[in-house]
């Protein structure tokens, strides 16, 4: 009877708006390409393709045009191993101190560093203004011929630690360095230990090929097989083992940490691991015991030792603390934190917390510096410390008018206008790159924040919501919430939120979220649309709200969009029985997820997320619900607090209707 009454309702919200919406929209219509456009758009198929001799032969056609930089560095770009220095650098000169002289650089600088041509190199880094680039730093420190091995260290660790791939660059800084001695052997073993953490095999026989190449068989079949190597006998004699038996217990914790936890616990191992060794062990087999919400994470961390642990294996042993209500394991574990880490507001929150729960005046006074540190109405755990300290959510007053001269300087910097043409042609990403250049690299520090504001404001008269958001999002001082938290569609977002019972501003939270309100955003999943709705889901909901003759192209279409992605939400929100949190982990990671994430003790919401074991839409929930709480301070006016979008998290009442296992 309930699906039957439901059905009635969708298909009267159906027949009512979707059917006219989908008849009457139809993309919007743009004049007609000129053919300097033409070219553009088919350099960039050219550039993907690696085609060299079919970007030079369209680059003419873009002479003259205000995206002729583009083309020109794509045309180059492709060819840049056969150029000659004097061609890059007449480039280099001719675009002097735009984005696309930058691009180039950072490319060339690769190349040189590739090729040890330390001399040509050595010029052109003091040039180089993103200075983002992780290898080149790493390429940098190896032409500082002047400065002592050892100076070079910490910093050549730090980068090599924290390169995601076996680069070139990091990996022969740390080659010379751990030749000589300067770096030892042990960062190599680490930086194995994350690769076969995260099953980045190549990571791992790089860093391994540095200290001896014979070992490297030896790390294949860790890697492939972690129990069989540790069940051979001639293991335990093996001369240089225990490193290797480290990697194969990090490797087996990935896919099975109770035989991890039991395999580490043999005494062969604990009398040959160092210290140092073990806690790593422990730290991990904590971890992906947290990652799958056992109540047995805190024991396996109990077994390592704080200081040995990295920021990810601390993270987790925190977040395994907040779910066993272990305040004081929470404060060992943020306050072994490196500070960068430790100074988070997530961190700086769950000490805050802990501390609170200390309940002496000292912890209390402590805690309150904390929240008073971190209280804003800017982001999850901000809103948590602003209620901390019985405050509210309110819209901030806006900065000061921009003036006729500041919106003007935001009119004619170029790179802005560059990035402006390129997303109305279509190539956004090329777009997105060149306006982050502008606003946070073009000089150091980044734009100041009455140039922020401006920009955002050419950003959000363009109607490029993404770009408005985030270069808003920048500012720490000026702070101006019509940039931040736009409101496009208005009436059609807020009329259908409410006929379907749908809290306005939780649509808005979730849209900001997903697609920055980007009419044609597409996830490399084939997600789609405002709502990034997956194909699959979008048909499924059609035909549960009564949408006849869907066609999974109308995804793209706004009103089409919205009354699908909306529809989905109020079907989730009712499955997790009201739960905002749960509905919105549901939107993003799939309903199946969240009903297996919820089972287990009752927990205040706020720790139910921050155990999201996916980092994606951990992150995910937290905005959505800050976002949600901006956004009714907006539309209505009064002060919010997050917490009452917070409701305890456990398992599903006895008394509650059966999940709706239907729900894609």
């Amino acid at each position: 009877m309930r699906f039957t009454l439901m059905s009635k309702h969708w298909m009267a919200v159906a027949t009512r708006i979707l059917l006219p919406a989908a008849l009457a929209w139809s993309p919007l219509v743009t004049s007609a390409q000129t053919d300097a456009e033409r070219a553009l758009l088919d350099m960039r198929q050219a550039f993907q393709a690696g085609n060299a001799q079919r970007l030079s032969a369209l680059l003419p056609r873009t002479q003259g045009h205000l995206l002729e930089p583009q083309a020109a560095y794509w045309e180059l770009r492709a060819r840049l191993n056969t150029a000659s220095p004097q061609e890059i650098r007449a480039f280099l000169q001719r675009h002097a101190g735009s984005y696309h002289e930058d691009r180039l650089r950072n490319d060339w600088l690769l190349q040189l560093g590739k090729a040890r041509d330390w001399t040509t190199f050595a010029q052109e880094l003091p040039l180089f203004r993103m200075n983002d680039d992780r290898e080149v730093k790493c390429y940098g420190l190896l032409v500082q011929r002047d400065r002592p091995l050892t100076d070079l260290a910490p910093q050549a660790k730090a980068l090599w630690l924290a390169q995601r791939r076996a680069d070139d660059g990091c990996a022969t800084l740390a080659e010379r360095l751990l030749a000589s001695g300067a770096l030892p052997a042990d960062a190599a073993w680490q930086r194995a230990r994350w690769a076969m953490e995260n099953n980045q095999l190549a990571v791992a026989t790089q860093a391994i090929g540095l200290l001896n190449p014979a070992w490297l068989p030896l790390v294949n079949t860790v890697h492939s097989d972690p129990a069989r190597y540790l069940d051979e006998k001639v293991t335990a004699i093996r001369s240089r083992t225990k490193e290797l038996v480290t990697l194969a217990l990090v490797r087996l914790a990935v896919s099975n940490p109770d035989a991890a936890a039991a395999e580490a616990s043999k005494l062969r191992w604990k009398t040959q691991l160092t210290d140092e060794e073990q806690s790593w062990v422990w730290g991990v087999i904590g971890k992906r015991a947290a990652l799958r919400l056992s109540p047995e994470a805190m024991a396996h961390f109990a077994k390592a030792d704080n200081r040995h642990l990295n920021d990810d294996l601390l993270a987790w042993k925190a977040r395994a603390a907040l779910r066993a209500g272990d305040w004081e394991q929470v404060l060992g574990a943020t306050a072994a934190m490196q500070p960068a880490q430790r100074d988070e507001p997530v961190w700086r929150y769950w000490q805050a917390r802990a501390l609170d729960a200390r309940g002496t005046p000292e912890a209390r006074a402590q805690a309150r510096a904390l929240y008073e540190r971190t209280a804003s109405s800017t982001g999850f755990y901000e809103q948590l410390s602003l209620e901390a300290l019985n405050r509210t959510v309110t819209t901030p007053p806006p900065p000061a008018t921009l003036s006729a001269a500041e919106k003007a300087d935001a009119r004619q910097n170029p790179s802005l206008q560059r990035a402006l043409a390129a997303i109305a042609l279509g190539l956004r990403s090329e777009g997105v790159r060149e306006w982050n250049y502008a606003v946070a690299l073009h000089h150091p520090g980044g734009m100041t924040e009455r140039e922020l504001l401006a920009a955002a404001d050419l950003a959000c008269e363009h109607e490029v919501w993404d770009r408005c958001i985030n270069t808003s999002k920048r500012t720490s001082g000026e702070i101006d919430h019509a940039q931040r938290f736009p409101m496009p569609f208005r009436q059609a977002v807020v009329q259908r939120a409410r006929e379907i019972g749908l809290d306005p501003a939780y649509v808005y939270g979730l849209i900001r979220q997903e697609s920055r309100f980007v009419t044609a955003a597409q996830s490399h999943v084939g997600a789609a649309g405002l709502m990034q709705v997956m194909p699959a889901t979008a048909s499924w909901t059609a035909k549960r709200i009564g949408l006849r003759d869907f066609k999974p192209e109308q995804i793209t279409e706004r009103d089409t969009n919205i009354a699908i992605g909306t529809a989905y939400l109020k079907l989730a929100l009712d499955d997790f029985e009201g739960s905002m949190a749960m509905a919105a982990a549901a939107y993003n990671a799939g309903p199946g997820r969240p009903r297996s994430w919820r089972n287990g003790p009752t927990l205040e919401a706020a720790v139910w997320i921050e155990n999201i074991p996916f980092d994606e839409t951990r992150d995910y929930v937290r905005r959505v619900l800050s976002n949600t709480t901006n956004y009714a301070a907006l539309i209505t006016g009064q002060p919010q607090r997050l917490s009452a979008r917070l409701a305890p998290i456990g398992p599903r009442q006895a008394s509650a209707r059966a999940p709706n296992t239907d729900l894609p």
